[in-house]
């Protein structure tokens, strides 16, 4: 699947980072408090972790500028644990002020880049460059802004999104197994190269939910191989170093 150029990717994390905003500042106190649909986290903890990885992908981009790399968060994951942990129960504002300077920071690193030469710029996270930051905070931005449980859940993703996830999460798919997608009134996409078919069925973003571990919101997922009805497929976890399964 082509991935966007930079100049769209750049306006999709614009996009995801006002549907993080508006959804923020819908809640009050107690609704920060209230279950997400992450198991164990509260809208809190989701908030937080918003915040925190847009800055943690900001300051790639700022240490990239000056020709340097930083580890993803100060502390590594222990320091992002932490830093989760001490935020989550902020009240609503405290959340709202936190989560909107982050996207402030994120959004000028990513708007002060220029030519499409600058995303090419190697930071640490994941040994890539400045793009693949961009694509990694555009499926942190849109995936956690369903997972607040607010009204902005998978059957809102596009189909440009959806398909972004169906190339990155292609790593999930077992080894000796072949997955063929089929959405609805879409051509069908292959993940993996095992030697056993399943074919999964269902709106394109029912299965990009499923496929991100998360609950599909349209309708059901039907899984068939060799033309007989098979549960869905267990995955493997996300691909190694990316934060975005929680």
């Amino acid at each position: 699947m082509t991935a966007p150029a930079p100049a769209d990717l750049l306006a999709e994390l614009h996009k995801a980072a006002d549907a993080v905003a508006s959804t923020a500042a819908k809640f009050t106190d107690d609704d920060v408090k209230a279950p997400s649909g992450l198991p164990g986290w509260t809208r809190g903890h989701v908030l937080a972790h918003l915040a925190g990885i847009s800055n943690a992908m900001a300051r790639q981009l700022e240490y990239a500028a000056r020709g340097a790399t930083v580890e993803l968060y100060d502390g590594g994951q222990d320091g992002r644990t932490k830093a989760i942990e001490m935020a989550a129960g902020h009240t609503a504002d405290a959340h709202r002020a936190d989560v909107q300077a982050a996207l402030d920071r994120a959004l000028a690193a990513f708007d002060a880049l220029g030519a499409d030469s600058a995303w090419q710029t190697p930071i640490a996270y994941r040994g890539g460059v400045v793009f693949d930051g961009g694509l990694a905070l555009w499926r942190e931005l849109v995936i956690h802004t369903a997972d607040l449980d607010a009204g902005l859940g998978p059957e809102t993703w596009s189909r440009k999104f959806c398909e972004h996830l169906f190339d990155f999460l292609a790593a999930r798919v077992p080894p000796g197994e072949k997955l063929v997608l089929q959405p609805l009134g879409l051509p069908p996409v292959t993940l993996g190269g095992g030697g056993r078919s399943i074919v999964i069925s269902g709106m394109i973003t029912d299965i990009a939910a499923w496929l991100a571990g998360r609950e599909p919101s349209l309708g059901s997922l039907r899984a068939t191989a060799a033309a007989d009805g098979v549960d869905l497929p267990d995955l493997l976890p996300w691909p190694a170093g990316t934060p975005a399964a929680r």
